[in-house]
């Protein structure tokens, strides 16, 4: 490659990594800024503001609406997309540890943290569903999506073992295991009664273990 094809070919990847880096920092201010204010009361000032851009660049990320979608993903994920937690790093190697009893316990630190940084985040959403259709129809599809990462991982309990044959028995134990995992669980035991986030931990790892083991 001539220098000159070299120098254009640097000079493009810095600027694609440098309005990377500003999406994940107005992502960010976002999370924060509808975890903290509510989706109506958020504004996309209040987020510039948070990620030290100009309201213009916050604008060129998405509409509020987009922000908050993408901002929930990637809280909870680490970055926003689609792609199925199994197909990332982490959750993924996680169940497949040698030891069941290890494979149970680090996914479900894995979700708990997950739910530790977007519980109240996903209220935001849910409430703004309530009264944006578009939100509406973005949190249906987004449920769709987290149905289908449980679904894959109780395929992957199966194969290993811990539940019985058959899509009966995988469906069925899925319904368990979003239940017992959801954000909602999470809010209401640390954030609402207090229970320390080791505590919480602790019962989940228990009480999906005595669901495999025993359902």
């Amino acid at each position: 490659m001539a220098p000159e094809a070299t120098r254009r070919a640097y000079t493009s990847r810095l600027r694609s990594e440098q309005a990377a880096d500003t999406r994940r920092r107005v992502l960010d201010a976002a999370a924060h800024r509808f975890a903290a204010d509510g989706y109506v009361a958020t504004t996309l000032a209040g987020i510039a503001g948070r990620a030290g851009v100009s309201v213009e660049t916050v604008k060129s990320c998405g509409a509020k609406r987009d922000l908050l979608l993408s901002s929930f993903e990637q809280t909870f994920a680490g970055e926003e997309g689609t792609t199925p937690l199994s197909s990332r790093p982490g959750l993924a190697e996680l169940l497949t540890l040698e030891r069941d009893a290890d494979a149970i316990a680090a996914s479900v630190a894995f979700v708990a943290e997950a739910n530790a940084r977007a519980s109240t985040l996903w209220r935001t959403l849910t409430s703004a569903a309530d009264t944006d259709p578009v939100i509406r129809a973005s949190l249906t599809e987004l449920l769709g999506r987290r149905r289908a990462d449980i679904t894959a991982a109780t395929a992957v309990l199966q194969n290993r073992g811990l539940v019985p044959r058959g899509p009966d028995a995988r469906a069925r134990t899925a319904d368990v295991l979003s239940f017992l995992s959801s954000p909602e669980g999470y809010e209401q035991l640390v954030l609402t009664a207090g229970w320390p986030h080791r505590d919480y931990v602790d019962w989940l790892t228990r009480t999906i273990t005595a669901a495999l083991l025993h359902g």
